[in-house]
């Protein structure tokens, strides 16, 4: 079973990117962030044409998250995380697939930091802190999935000392990255290329992707039930030099 993430920075704007993926990869379940349109515009019948039933939480301009299954439809379990009903942002999307639950989420970014923005980011990491470590403890395999917009180590970001306060790789963000992690959780490429230097993200300017100037913001956890199935886990890296791409390239992992 592959399972894959991936913001697609604009689903409507970067579809035949995505679909070009999809049929290159046929990965079995696909959890996408940074829809950026509203519930009405997200390209249902596109995605069917390839193959794939699908779950999304739109929102107008910002944000967004769908979660793809091949062959079949995701059987929704929670849209949205519990603890704030004010909290308006679609960044969160919970589904049953083939025997696996799976978590889609986009994490609020929060710069510039300190400020509102980076209170929210912080506000949002302790939610989903909160809710994670009963997943965690589940007797079923649960995954989470997504741009946590976070670099949890120095070896997850190209010259680190130029990003140290950034909300992004701000301590406080990377402390509560690893309280998550802390609960169970396996961080699934760390866990298989525990020394490597991998990057799921490049800016556009500066001709970032062809220096690999990159940070690694999309990870993948297992909990304790699923992590010893776990067999491969990489970067879709290719995709990231395709025209029209998105910023990040598609992350995965494999699972027997």
């Amino acid at each position: 079973m592959k399972i894959a993430t991936f913001n697609v920075n604009g689903v409507n704007g970067r579809l035949p990117v995505l679909l070009r993926w999809l049929e290159e990869t046929r990965p079995d379940v696909v959890c996408l962030q940074e829809l950026k349109a509203p519930q009405e515009k997200f390209p249902r019948k596109e995605i069917e044409a390839a193959g794939y039933g699908a779950v999304w939480h739109g929102q107008k301009s910002w944000n967004g998250v769908a979660i793809l299954a091949r062959g079949a439809e995701p059987v929704e379990t929670r849209r949205g995380l519990p603890g704030d009903p004010d909290d308006t942002h679609s960044r969160y999307i919970e589904a049953a697939v083939s025997g696996v639950l799976v978590g889609c989420l986009y994490l609020p970014n929060g710069n510039p930091a300190p400020g509102p923005k980076f209170d929210f980011k912080l506000r949002w990491f302790e939610r989903l802190s909160r809710y994670a470590a009963d997943l965690c403890a589940l007797d079923v395999p649960v995954i989470l999935a997504g741009d946590y917009n976070v670099m949890p180590t120095d070896l997850d970001v190209y010259k680190p000392e130029r990003w140290r306060d950034d909300a992004l790789f701000r301590p406080e963000v990377k402390a509560a990255y690893q309280k998550l992690v802390a609960q169970g959780w396996t961080d699934a490429l760390r866990h298989l290329h525990p020394e490597e230097r991998i990057y799921t993200f490049w800016k556009y300017f500066r001709n970032a992707f062809a220096r690999d100037a990159g940070l690694r913001i999309d990870h993948i956890l297992l909990n304790p039930f699923i992590a010893n199935r776990l067999r491969g886990a990489g970067v879709d890296r290719h995709v990231r030099g395709w025209e029209n791409a998105s910023d990040h390239a598609p992350t995965f992992i494999e699972i027997a």
